[in-house]
C-alpha cells in the first residue's frame, strides 16, 4: 500500500498495527506510573491523605499557615517518622519552633530518623540535618517551588508530553470516528491542557484557586489519553471495518 495516510486500522500491515500496539501499551503503563508518582508527591500535604484541591496549591504556591518541613512531614517524609514523633515536631513548630529546643527536643529525632539521607555525602540536594543550622531553610514559611525549579520542571514536561501525544494522536488518527470535529477536539485536548497545566503551576502562586485549572486540565488530559487509547486498541483488533470505509481502506473525509 503506497499510501497509508487516512487509512483504517483494519487495512494496515500487521507489523505496522503491532507496533502501534506496542507503542500504546508503553504509553498506558507509563501514564499510570505518571499518576502514582503526581499522587506520591502531592497527596497529603494538608494533613489529608486523599489529593486535593489544596495539597497542589501547598505544592506550588507554598503554605501561608505552615513550614517546609511540617509540609513535607505532612506529605511525602509522613512515613519516615513514627506519628509520635511528628507531633513533636509539629508542636515545636506551631510553639514558635524556639532554637533553644533543637538539641534536646528535635536533633534526637532527626538524628535517628533523618539524618541518614539528610546529609551532603548521602544527597547535596537535601538540607543538612547533620548541623542544626540545617533546619534554617526548613522551618521558614513554605512557599512553594521555587520558580528556577518551575522552570526546570515545566520544560521537561512540555517537551516529554508533546512527543507522547504527538505519537498517540497520529496512532488515533487511523480511527473511524464521527463527527469529524470530535475526534479533532480529542487530538487537540492534550495539548491545550499541557498548557493551561503547566501555566497554572505558575499562576497558582499569584492565586491559590488556580491550583483546580491543575486539576481540570490534568482530567482533561487523562480522558482524551483514555479515549484515543481504548478507541485505537478496539478498531485495531477487534472492531469490525465501519461501512463507511472505502474498499481501499480510506476513511472518508468530511470537513
Amino acid at each position: 500500500m503506497s499510501n497509508l495516510n487516512n487509512v483504517h486500522f483494519k487495512f494496515l500491515p500487521l507489523s505496522m498495527r503491532v507496533l502501534f500496539s506496542m507503542a500504546l501499551l508503553v504509553f498506558g503503563l507509563g501514564y499510570n506510573m505518571a499518576m502514582i508518582q503526581v499522587w506520591e508527591n502531592h497527596a497529603g500535604k494538608d494533613g489529608d491523605p486523599m489529593l486535593s484541591g489544596k495539597d497542589l496549591m501547598i505544592a506550588y504556591g507554598g503554605n501561608p499557615e505552615g513550614t517546609k518541613l511540617e509540609t513535607s512531614l505532612r506529605g511525602s517524609m509522613a512515613d519516615m517518622l513514627p506519628a509520635e514523633k511528628r507531633q513533636v515536631i509539629f508542636d515545636w513548630l506551631h510553639n514558635g519552633a524556639n532554637p533553644e529546643e533543637i538539641e534536646t527536643k528535635i536533633n534526637p529525632i532527626l538524628q535517628e530518623h533523618c539524618v541518614a539521607c539528610h546529609n551532603p555525602e548521602a544527597n547535596p540536594h537535601l538540607p543538612n540535618y547533620a548541623k542544626a543550622d540545617g533546619l534554617k531553610s526548613v522551618i521558614a514559611k513554605d512557599e512553594g517551588m521555587t520558580i528556577p525549579t518551575l522552570v526546570r520542571v515545566s520544560h521537561i514536561h512540555l517537551f516529554s508530553i508533546t512527543f507522547i501525544f504527538f505519537i498517540v494522536g497520529f496512532i488515533y488518527t487511523h480511527a473511524y470516528v464521527r463527527p469529524t470535529w470530535l475526534k479533532c477536539v480529542v487530538i487537540a485536548m492534550p495539548f491545550l491542557t499541557l498548557i493551561t497545566d503547566v501555566a497554572s503551576w505558575y499562576l497558582t502562586k499569584v492565586w491559590s484557586g488556580f491550583a483546580w485549572v491543575v486539576i481540570g486540565s490534568g482530567a482533561l488530559m487523562g480522558t482524551a489519553f483514555t479515549i484515543m487509547w481504548f478507541t485505537s486498541m478496539y478498531q485495531m483488533w477487534l472492531g469490525k471495518v465501519p461501512a463507511e470505509v472505502g474498499e481501499d481502506g480510506k476513511i472518508p473525509c468530511i470537513r
